[in-house]
């Protein structure tokens, strides 16, 4: 077992290892004063693992209660989140009680998200059973739900009390999860770790899951180092969104149900490393090495929208600052910054 600590504006412990799930009821009794649960999953997970978590919290004496919501992006909207309020107010829940996000990015954005606007604040317990949110999504304390004109549009941010990260659920899921995870997991090495990239390039989908726990460990690890230098995004934290400016326009050009987080990334990190070539930002070479490392995961695809049919999204992207927009390019493996550029000549760049 790995403990990787956060002291962020809230300190807590991301608790790392291969069957610690079992160890639920104790960690959680360490993390929280909270004696009453909200365990949210969606139907997917709440199947496999929902009775097996609120059993191991009610062995510790807890009062749980579930919400359970069709799984799928589409999902993470205003209408679902409200459906979750209502919940809380049924079981009348108050400030002292705790929300666990029982699954995957969308749950773990929408769950957090109602645990810090409910009542105006309840404690908060990421469970993720994804790759793509052990490795990212649960860390960090963003929440969001989305609205059809963008994703993440609307959200705050709320640190959670305790991450546990348990590598066996990862058996669990089907193989296109773990390569839609690998999206993330490819963004680490190329923003920050030359040898988290190296790593990955001797490995494959088919050979990754013996070391996975020592590369999950190094990613959250990268990115608690991020969120405690910038918690709030105002600087250093913008360059976790690499690929992300064209990917979240990707999976809103998709509406959210034609391609998922993972991949739409991988898309926008190889897209937006070319655009940067061709602009003398970067070396072709590094666009390359990019691409031979995307394929060994599946993560090559092709998206029916051109660059130009992207640009109504890029508009309502998060890091645009009025007239600017912050790019993040990667000028080496490992090195990365972001560029503050007119709009106007962003949109340029995705004409040409």
């Amino acid at each position: 077992m790995k403990i990787v600590p956060v002291n962020a504006s809230k300190k807590y412990d991301i608790v790392i290892g291969k069957g610690i799930l079992k160890d639920l009821g104790q960690l959680v009794k360490k993390s929280v004063k909270s004696e009453r649960f909200a365990v949210i999953a969606d139907e997917n997970v709440g199947n496999i693992y929902l009775e097996r978590v609120l059993s191991l919290l009610e062995k510790e004496g807890f009062s749980c209660f579930s919400f359970v919501f069709r799984a799928g992006e589409a999902s993470k909207s205003p209408s679902t989140l409200n459906e979750i309020y209502s919940f809380l107010a049924r079981e009348h829940f108050t400030r002292m009680d705790a929300v666990v996000a029982l699954g995957g990015g969308v749950t773990g954005d929408m769950a957090g998200y109602a645990a810090a606007t409910y009542l105006r604040g309840m404690e908060f317990i990421q469970i993720p059973t994804s790759l793509l949110a052990q490795v990212d999504s649960s860390v960090g304390g963003k929440t969001a739900v989305d609205i059809p004109e963008g994703k993440n549009l609307v959200g705050a941010f709320k640190q959670p009390a305790l991450v546990l990260i348990d590598t066996d659920v990862l058996s669990t899921l089907p193989r296109d999860f773990l390569i839609d995870g690998m999206g993330e997991v490819v963004k680490y090495g190329m923003i920050k770790s030359k040898p988290l990239f190296e790593q990955l390039c001797r490995l494959d989908i088919d050979t990754i899951s013996g070391e996975i726990e020592d590369i999950i460990t190094q990613c959250v690890s990268i990115k608690r180092d991020v969120v405690e230098k910038d918690e709030f995004d105002k600087g250093e934290r913008e360059l976790l969104n690499f690929g992300h400016t064209l990917g979240h326009s990707i999976e809103q050009y998709y509406n959210y149900t034609g391609i998922s987080h993972g991949r739409a990334v991988a898309k926008g990190m190889e897209l937006i490393t070319s655009l940067a070539a061709k602009k003398g930002l970067c070396s072709e070479e590094l666009g390359s090495r990019l691409s031979d490392c995307l394929a060994r995961y599946e993560l090559k695809i092709e998206v029916k929208p051109g660059l130009g049919d992207l640009k109504e999204a890029v508009l309502n992207d998060k890091k645009r600052r009025g007239g600017d927009i912050d790019i993040v390019i990667c000028e080496d493996v490992g090195v990365s910054c972001t560029r503050k550029m007119p709009v106007d000549e962003f949109l340029s760049w995705l004409e040409d």
